[in-house]
């Protein structure tokens, strides 16, 4: 039977940059790999907020992504 594995966690942080000319949301995303592959939502919120503190850009959203090997 076949197993998914967890291979590595991806945390993303989407930041508004502004307008463009028809006055929709730029975004722009900074995406940080060597995630702990255990970290909880939690401490995913709570190093993206710190993170964002640090920025200039107002934080949109928060995305962690998960990559699975599967193995048979």
């Amino acid at each position: 039977m076949a197993q998914a594995v967890l291979a590595k966690t991806v945390l993303r942080l989407v930041f508004e940059k502004g307008m463009d000319e028809k006055g929709k949301p730029v975004f722009k995303a900074k995406t940080f790999t060597n995630v702990k592959k255990d970290a909880t939502t939690d401490q995913l919120h709570q190093a993206a907020q710190a993170l964002a503190s640090l920025c200039n850009d107002p934080l949109n959203s928060i995305e962690r992504n998960d990559s699975n090997e599967i193995i048979g």
